[in-house]
């Protein structure tokens, strides 16, 4: 997965119009200082690994000088493999992913700083920020569930089961998926790393209160390969460019 394919260039060329239409008139605007002391901020997190909404995230800034904030943050994303195949039956009225094993859903606790490159003018326009941070990566293999029909000669035997290649070879015998709930007390935790770089767009009229928009990229790597999909390539090192939106107050 580390091989940029076609998805990830696009969603690169996306951050990068993105990120070259917001800081061109944000280089032009009046500098005013609104230096504050911690910054309290929360959203959802689009990227290249992950399904409509890739996860969600928190994140606590705190004041170093006119031009410097360190940060301390927690993000949970899901990573999709880029073979996962969504199926329909029709009969049953549901959905499954084809060949998928598990699971993996990544907790990512993460400490950074954020360099102040243009101010937003007063009470209004566009602050830009380069944002960079590392941490640990919580990599949680939890076991997808399906529910296979065994019924014979007309008859039904449905049973919830956790995705096996040798075992579940009909996909018309495949009903649908279950709830992630159904394997998450049976996760493989993994202990990884991970990095991240970008640039912030924050906007708002007031101080005390900001929306903003975060582009960039991320790399995470993890001690061995991590099975979602048994028959196809596995990774130990995955990238991604990503798209936060995010909400949050100042003081």
């Amino acid at each position: 997965m580390f091989k940029l394919n076609k998805k990830v260039v696009r969603y690169l060329a996306l951050v990068l119009a993105v990120a070259l239409g917001l800081a061109l008139p944000a280089a032009a605007q009046t500098n005013e200082d609104e230096s504050f002391e911690n910054e309290l901020s929360y959203g959802i997190n689009f990227n290249s690994n992950g399904g409509l909404i890739g996860g969600a995230f928190i994140r606590s800034a705190y004041y170093m000088n006119e031009r410097m904030y360190q940060f301390g943050g927690l993000e949970v994303v899901e990573v999709k493999h880029p073979k996962e195949n969504r199926l329909y039956n029709l009969g049953a009225g549901d959905f499954f992913v084809a060949g998928k094993q598990n699971y993996l859903f990544v907790v990512r606790p993460h400490y950074g700083r954020e360099l102040v490159l243009f101010r937003k003018a007063a009470e209004s326009g566009v602050q830009v920020n380069a944002v960079g941070a590392i941490g640990p990566s919580l990599g949680l293999l939890v076991p997808y569930y399906i529910r296979y029909d065994y019924g014979g000669q007309g008859g039904t035997d449905i049973r919830t089961e956790q995705y096996d290649p040798d075992k579940h070879r009909n996909l018309d015998r495949i009903q649908g998926s279950a709830s992630f709930l159904q394997g998450l007390g049976e996760a493989n935790v993994n202990l990884g790393v991970h990095f991240k770089a970008g640039l912030s767009f924050e906007y708002g009229r007031y101080q005390e209160s900001i929306t903003g928009i975060e582009v960039g990229f991320a790399v995470e790597a993890y001690p061995k390969k991590l099975v979602i999909i048994p028959q196809a390539q596995s990774s130990q090192v995955f990238s991604s460019v990503y798209l936060n939106l995010y909400y949050g107050s100042r003081k």
